[in-house]
């Protein structure tokens, strides 16, 4: 209990910035917000609620905490500590019961969005059986129809650990935790499967970002941001296909943390005023990407944008004088991602 109630007092103390100590019902210092704290016993236990005491200079509140009975002081005996001491006393002893009405989605909703401490992530653990074990998130926007999406991602909790979540009027979440029967290969072929059935079932387009996968639940969170990363990435630039990991788009993740004045300064590096219209030009940069998604295979690319082999070369020619980068070579290809890359974090 200690452990709980001092992450909960500090957390008060880090929002109003009061030092609070905590007694037993006896007047036995019990903890404290302040450091090296060397504090005598409460100088009485028996009072109603709220007690001032002229001697010490602490105003002393009584707590109901995980059924134990405690004393809480503040330093000041003015009516302001009175009203802080009303105040302590109530978030505490709210704090203690505001998760007892949520169901087993609304809490993990809270853990994925970060909104739950380790000490609340322990209580749903212990309080839902949640085994401690490792998992990953995922996040499926659909189409459309998203209560019908969420019928059909329940039918995947393959077992009781699964949870399929709304989030939000657009997106739902789906939390699968690994054991040692999981039959896809990783979260991705996961991913994979979920969407191509979904549309088989009920026809159903949908873009699915595939977060990393965590030790435990403590770290839900983080697989739910880099899902939700992978979601906005592929939107901001247009990636084809419906599932998406987080990995696919960690080098944008990178450069979008450096100040842009840096990433114009590389640009200016990369490129001079006659590379610059190239990309510019809407065609030649879509022929270039779709290239590359096709693994430099000029066969398959001019398929997949139905262009002669001879329009597609004459295309990579033109982006080679213009730039100096041949994307048919693996090194050149890469700096012309990178390229494309900054251009559209600049726009």
């Amino acid at each position: 209990m200690n452990t709980e109630l001092s992450t909960l007092i500090n957390n008060i103390k880090d929002s109003t910035g009061i030092n609070i100590d905590i007694y037993a019902e006896t007047g036995k210092f019990s903890i404290s917000t302040k450091e090296n704290t060397n504090i005598v016993l409460c100088a009485k236990s028996d009072f109603e609620d709220i007690y001032t005491d002229l001697a010490t200079g602490k105003t002393f509140f009584k707590i109901n905490f995980k059924n134990a009975k405690l004393i809480g002081s503040i330093k000041g005996i003015t009516d302001v500590e009175k009203n802080y001491a009303y105040m302590i006393k109530r978030l505490i002893e709210n704090d203690e019961n505001k998760d007892s009405h949520l169901s087993r989605n609304e809490y993990l909703k809270s853990i994925l969005l970060g909104d739950s401490n380790v000490t609340r992530i322990q209580k749903f653990m212990n309080k839902f059986n949640i085994a401690d074990d490792p998992l990953f998130v995922l996040i499926v926007q659909p189409s459309g129809r998203v209560n019908e999406v969420m019928n059909f991602l329940s039918q995947y909790a393959n077992n009781t650990l699964d949870s399929a979540i709304l989030m939000d009027d657009l997106s739902c979440a789906f939390v699968k935790f690994i054991d040692s029967e999981l039959e896809y290969q990783s979260a991705t072929d996961f991913a994979n499967f979920l969407v191509q059935s979904l549309y088989e079932e009920t026809g159903i387009m949908s873009k699915i970002g595939v977060g990393g996968t965590v030790k435990h639940l403590l770290e839900g969170n983080i697989s739910y941001q880099q899902a939700s990363t992978a979601i906005r990435m592929c939107k901001v630039f247009n990636s084809k296909g419906e599932v998406h990991s987080y990995k696919e788009y960690l080098l944008i993740k990178m450069l979008e943390e450096v100040p842009k004045f840096k990433l114009n300064e590389y640009l200016e590096i990369l490129l001079d005023d006659d590379a610059k219209a190239i990309f510019s030009d809407t065609e030649m940069i879509n022929t270039a990407e779709e290239f590359l998604e096709n693994s430099l295979n000029v066969s398959e690319t001019s398929r997949n944008i139905y262009v002669h082999r001879n329009t597609l070369m004459y295309r990579l020619d033109k982006i080679e004088r213009s730039t100096g980068l041949n994307v048919r070579k693996f090194s050149d290809a890469v700096t012309f991602r990178l390229i494309t890359i900054l251009y559209k974090l600049l726009k």
